[in-house]
């Protein structure tokens, strides 16, 4: 990854693990904006979904769910702590055995492109954080302790000042193996992603991108089409907002637990699922994000998957 540049606004990461397939089983590279289909909800992408009507919406969503979680049981024997080496593949689907896991009788026109955030989302990075902070700063903060999502607020200290720690932090183990994942993440990307073209849209910035790409690969192999940076908080280069990156792929659905990303991409006709895992992110409770009608607050993975799957089929 030599070849990245200030000017290279747009990573991607491209996962490949297809059988008989000759390439490596990744490979980064550059892309332009992109999109693969049109609207959803009001824009719409036209899916076609067999035998659903609207009458029946609420059937057919535990219906499909009900679908997954059988399959999942007899094919998944590897779970989300032990899914790297397994034969589910590439980002438009998961492959095992040769068959498909997902929808044989749900045609789509085109998927739904979401974008999902990766700190508090797909992994604890404030408990890392936490960790690390304590035993060089010697302050002592739980999660419940961030009413925002500011960490010089919480630590007492400057923006500047905050910045400088979180990136020595990164150079240190608690950053670079002491975050796990979100429990439950991995079987609903599992399973939206037969029904949706999932990205990673992260505020993270561009010195840990590395590290953040075989991260998402060790533990969500296959799942993500692109990988994007929007370089918040750096100490150097540029950053982009969130809501432009999520307009750039087309993007319909954002998740994400920060209110502040949240409104910004609903401002701009983005469907948001505010994600506050077991009611734990006191930085989530605002009632700016209460009151906007294109976010919606989730406070586990299997709400995430319920509520897509549910805009898709109504």
């Amino acid at each position: 990854m030599s070849n990245l540049t200030a000017q290279n606004k747009v990573f991607t990461h491209s996962f490949h693990n297809l059988p008989h397939c000759n390439r490596p089983r990744s490979s980064l590279f550059f892309t332009s904006n992109c999109r693969t289909g049109r609207g959803f909800g009001g824009g719409g992408y036209g899916f076609a979904v067999k035998a659903c009507s609207n009458s029946h919406d609420r059937y057919r969503v535990g219906a499909i769910l009900r679908d997954f979680d059988a399959q999942l049981v007899e094919r998944s024997s590897s779970t989300e702590n032990n899914v790297t080496g397994s034969r589910f593949v590439n980002g438009n689907g998961a492959c095992h055995g040769g068959k498909l896991l997902g929808f044989p009788d749900f045609p789509l026109t085109g998927k739904v492109v979401v974008a999902v955030d990766v700190d508090e989302v797909l992994g604890n990075f404030v408990s890392a954080l936490n960790r690390f902070i304590a035993d060089r700063y010697a302050l002592n903060h739980s999660v419940l302790d961030y009413h925002v999502y500011e960490f010089f607020k919480i630590w007492n200290c400057s923006r500047d000042e905050a910045d400088v720690r979180v990136h020595e932090f990164f150079k240190t183990p608690y950053f670079k193996t002491g975050i796990h994942p979100i429990p439950g993440a991995w079987n609903a990307l599992h399973k939206l992603s037969r029904l949706c073209k999932l990205s990673v849209v992260t505020s993270r910035q561009h010195v840990i991108k590395d590290h953040t790409v075989e991260w998402i690969e060790k533990h969500f192999p296959g799942l993500f089409q692109e990988i994007h940076f929007g370089n918040h908080f750096a100490l150097d280069g540029e950053s982009r907002p969130k809501s432009e990156i999520c307009r750039s792929l087309g993007a319909k659905v954002l998740i994400d637990d920060n209110p502040r990303y949240a409104v910004e991409c609903a401002e701009v006709g983005i469907r948001v699922l505010l994600f506050d895992y077991e009611n734990s992110y006191p930085w989530c409770k605002t009632d700016s994000v209460d009151q906007h009608p294109l976010i919606t607050k989730v406070h586990n993975w299997e709400e995430v998957e319920k509520n897509i799957v549910s805009w898709i089929v109504s």
